[in-house]
């Protein structure tokens, strides 16, 4: 049994960025597979520019291990052909769960520009997803015990499409519950699971799923988290997701000489806010791993969800 199974956690990874980073990579994929986590899911450049890595590493995943995966999937820059013949190869390569994002805009281009194509939403993308999944496999067959030539039909395999969303709002929200309303739309396109982005306080977390419960929101709201090891890490996740800069954090990072000791201080942040959660009632955790295993399992180790990770 696996020491994670009362707490499902799973991964975000993405592809190497060169070839020479592949095997690293795969040692990775092993190592996380080893916990049996629920799922690892892998990032997806924008425009597709990491199309070809991420389908690899997708495959690898399910060659290589008994691991579901989750396929990142981006409105940015895709048109309608482009984005059902994405879909179509990651559901002919067995993959049926998918991530579905607006996006941010491209390198050079600003918020107003037209950079989206013809996708609009996370909402529009995820009703893409199903779409093509239904005329791709419109019913299934299953045998009929002691007839070997009969079958008969049943529904086909759903594909389950995540979300993602904003504990504090979105940073470019045009009203304060535009993140809720936004999580209902898309909720009602047919989203099964929402993943938060970044935050640093557990009581943001609780208290968002609270009201969104209220709005309507009957979908599991997993929290997604992302180690805090370096005062550039920080500023580079609050980059990512708009979240004020956490003070305590903050000095905590700023003060410690040497990269073992600010390594330290994430590891106890993000075990704690995991902790804390869970605690809350969380379904369970997603942790961004920089493509570093040892980290994200230390953070479970010291959450108290792992045996200590050498």
């Amino acid at each position: 049994m696996s020491s994670t199974d009362a707490v499902p956690v799973s991964f975000e990874l993405y592809p190497a960025r060169t070839d020479a980073g592949i095997p690293a990579l795969h040692e990775t994929v092993r190592q996380l597979a080893a916990i049996d986590p629920a799922f690892i899911s892998v990032t997806y450049g924008a425009g597709g520019s990491t199309r070809n890595g991420s389908l690899a590493l997708l495959r690898h995943i399910l060659d290589t291990t008994d691991v579901e995966t989750m396929a990142h999937l981006t409105c940015v820059g895709t048109a309608y052909p482009e984005a059902t013949t994405l879909i179509r190869e990651f559901l002919d390569a067995g993959i049926t769960r998918f991530l579905a994002l607006r996006g941010d805009p491209p390198e050079g281009m600003a918020e107003g520009d037209d950079f989206l194509g013809d996708i609009r939403s996370a909402a529009e993308l995820a009703q893409l997803i199903d779409r093509v999944q239904a005329e791709r496999m419109p019913y299934g067959e299953a045998p009929v015990p002691g007839l070997p030539q009969a079958a008969r039909v049943v529904a086909p395999h759903d594909v389950q499409i995540a979300v993602a969303a904003f504990v504090n709002g979105h940073p470019r929200a045009r009203y304060p519950r535009e993140h809720i309303d936004a999580l209902l739309a898309k909720q009602a396109a047919g989203a099964t699971l929402a993943i938060t982005q970044l935050f640093f306080y557990a009581d943001d977390y609780l208290s968002f799923v609270e009201r969104s419960r209220e709005a309507g929101v009957t979908i599991p709201i997993l929290p997604g988290l992302m180690p805090a090891t370096s005062p550039k890490r920080l500023q580079r996740m609050l980059q990512l997701s708009g979240e004020q800069l956490p003070g305590e954090l903050a000095v905590a990072l700023d003060v410690e000489p040497t990269p073992e000791g600010q390594r330290a201080v994430g590891v106890a942040h993000a075990a704690n806010l995991v902790r804390e959660v869970i605690a809350g009632g969380a379904p369970g955790v997603h942790l961004c791993a920089f493509n570093n295993h040892r980290l994200v399992l230390d953070v479970l180790a010291a959450a108290g969800l792992l045996p200590a990770h050498r």
